[in-house]
């Protein structure tokens, strides 16, 4: 069986009730921008879960940070995660659709693991098809959401399947977002590429950074480079 909550360092995550739970690739979404965001900031989680990404932020910051969660059960244990953490007091979890949420600010980074498995065998478990399965989130409608919800200086980060990358690389160019940098994820050194994380902004880039990040090395063990960069939130490292 197992467990029902993840480890941090400085914050504990109980996942039992949440259709999505701990796993690897989000952790090095979470670390990966908690190093890039403004200190003194306003950030929003699309589909903030367990409320993983917002701790993972907040411990490298002092950015206000707000998530927004469909799924009812995995909101409320969000907002319980949040509760024991030391930085309860600048975070907030609201439970609804964020296609038709509405705030009254704009937001200057936005993060998002979206649901991205379009037209992919569904799962018998209806959370985790809202959770993974983009039939209640289209990638479309997801950068609708930011553009409505970023301020104009803002920039977002996003987490998807390698195989989605060119295509979601072209539909953000296609509304006005320009790819600052990516970071392209496989498993060992003789594994594809499995996710890439992406961060845009509305400013044109001559030439987006890019960059690879293995996480075993052919021992088995985490390479130096997947270990610096989780060192801050894992046990152990």
């Amino acid at each position: 069986m197992a467990n029902t909550y993840f480890q941090f360092k400085q914050f504990i995550i109980h996942q039992d009730q949440c259709a999505m739970k701990v796993c690897t690739d989000s952790c090095i979404l979470g670390a990966w921008f908690a190093e890039k965001i403004p200190s003194y900031s306003t950030v929003l989680d699309i589909g903030s879960g367990s409320g993983l990404l917002m701790l993972m932020l907040a411990q490298k910051s002092k950015a206000e940070i707000v998530g927004v969660e469909i799924d009812l059960p995995s909101c409320k244990q969000s907002k319980e995660n949040i509760a024991e953490s030391k930085w309860h007091e600048r975070l907030k979890v609201f439970p609804g659709d964020i296609i038709t949420h509405s705030f009254t600010e704009k937001f200057d980074f936005i993060i998002a693991n979206p649901p991205f498995f379009e037209d992919d065998l569904l799962s018998p478990n209806k959370e985790k098809n809202v959770a993974k399965h983009s039939s209640l989130l289209t990638l479309q409608e997801l950068i609708n959401t930011i553009h409505q919800n970023l301020d104009v200086s803002g920039s977002f980060g996003i987490l998807l399947p390698y195989h989605r990358t060119e295509y979601f690389e072209h539909l953000a160019t296609k509304n006005n977002f320009y790819l600052l940098e990516k970071l392209l994820v496989r498993q060992t050194p003789k594994h594809n590429f499995f996710r890439s994380i992406l961060h845009f902004s509305r400013n044109i880039e001559t030439k987006p950074d890019a960059f690879e990040l293995t996480i075993h090395n052919e021992h088995g063990n985490f390479t130096t480079e997947f270990a610096e960069l989780m060192k801050d939130y894992y046990l152990h490292l």
